[in-house]
């Protein structure tokens, strides 16, 4: 990387237990057993405050997974920025190419491989599965190219698209929100439910507990329960980013 061109700084804002916003260029290269040929960061863990762990993966051609991620009652989903690789999940294999995905249920196998000549830029996400009685939830494979633009909230300038079934055998999902120029949130979010999100495109500036930050591509931002939140898109083209969100189970009490 060599000697830095100018005084040092950050837009990362770190408030454990709270919120983050992490853009690309903070962001340090981690050693992850079994993980061969790859750049790989830890953008989230419970140590920040999270119930996930989020990380950034660059595979590099021929690089992958040399064992497995299995760990018992951890669910697993892979998302491909680009580029082109093998997602092997216990007996199925699934090439997943740009912007395609795939969600393991908790205790399967998930491995990684990149038989190409470029580059298979990843976002990988792990979870403890809270089970719910009488179901469970099952592979998912999609892209979101298949996958169709809805309306959010009777606002035609933001879109919203569901990548995992609307189903109480999982107990998270994963949207896209699209926002044309001048988009916004119909309101100032505050609720129980923590996002994690990663930006593809554009940028625009977050409202994010009591103040506004400007946030653009590649940024990963995390808000824990209650953090108010809100997101205007500020650029002159559509901003969008993928999120988390953990559904369908009741508090813990």
């Amino acid at each position: 990387m060599g000697y830095p061109n100018d005084l040092l700084a950050t837009r990362a804002i770190i408030k454990h237990g709270r919120y983050a916003v992490i853009p690309p260029e903070g962001r340090v290269n981690n050693v992850i057993p079994n993980l061969e040929n790859c750049k790989v960061s830890i953008i989230a863990s419970p140590e920040l405050g999270t119930k996930f762990a989020f990380y950034t993966v660059d595979v590099q051609p021929g690089g992958g997974t040399t064992l497995p991620f299995k760990e018992e009652g951890i669910e697993t989903f892979v998302f491909c920025i680009n580029g082109q690789g093998t997602v092997q999940v216990e007996d199925q294999k699934f090439v997943l190419q740009d912007n395609g995905y795939v969600f393991a249920p908790a205790s399967q196998a998930v491995s990684l491989t990149n038989q190409s000549e470029k580059v298979w830029r990843l976002l990988l996400y792990k979870q403890r599965y809270r089970k719910l009685k009488g179901y469970e939830a099952r592979v998912v494979l999609g892209n979101l190219n298949d996958l169709p633009n809805e309306v959010y909230d009777d606002m035609d300038n933001v879109l919203v698209r569901n990548l995992l079934p609307a189903d109480l055998g999982f107990d998270v999902n994963f949207h896209t929100l699209t926002f044309h120029p001048g988009g916004s949130h119909p309101f100032v979010e505050t609720h129980q439910q923590e996002h994690g999100l990663y930006f593809l495109e554009g940028d625009g500036v977050y409202l994010i507990d009591d103040k506004w930050l400007p946030v653009k591509e590649e940024d990963f931002i995390w808000f824990g329960p209650y953090v108010p939140q809100a997101f205007y898109c500020s650029s002159r083209k559509n901003a969008c980013y993928i999120y988390t969100k953990d559904c369908n189970r009741d508090v813990n009490l």
